[in-house]
């Protein structure tokens, strides 16, 4: 039972220290990399955003180069009736059909991982 406790505290310390990247550190790290003023790029940011959301919108697709591409995909309506999960008989409810939004990374960037 100890090695199992062990190996949950290194995960939940792996966990803990990786942190996704706030606005404001993304806004911070291309001033450094850029020489502009953060908050100058954190109206980039704010501008990217508006053109991805504006663009998956209208078109169904929006590209980061060499980071990500973002895709709307049509979700199929599912009829009432009754299911059989998992040798028990469900009773399921219909659902409308449904506008999904989907990231996929570029294969760029799985390259350089």
């Amino acid at each position: 039972m100890a090695p199992m406790k062990a190996a949950m505290k290194a995960m939940k310390a792996m966990k803990a220290g990786a942190r996704a990247m706030t606005k404001g550190g993304l806004a911070e790290a291309l001033a450094s990399e850029t020489g502009l003023k953060k908050s100058e790029c954190s109206k980039i940011v704010d501008a990217i955003t508006l053109v991805g959301a504006k663009e998956v919108k209208s078109t169904g697709k929006f590209v980061l180069p060499g980071l990500c591409m973002i895709k709307t995909r049509q979700k199929a309506a599912t009829k009432a009736g009754k299911r059989n999960m998992f040798g028990k008989e469900v009773v399921v409810k219909a659902k409308p059909a449904s506008t999904v939004v989907k990231a996929f990374c570029v294969s760029a960037l799985k390259k350089s991982i």
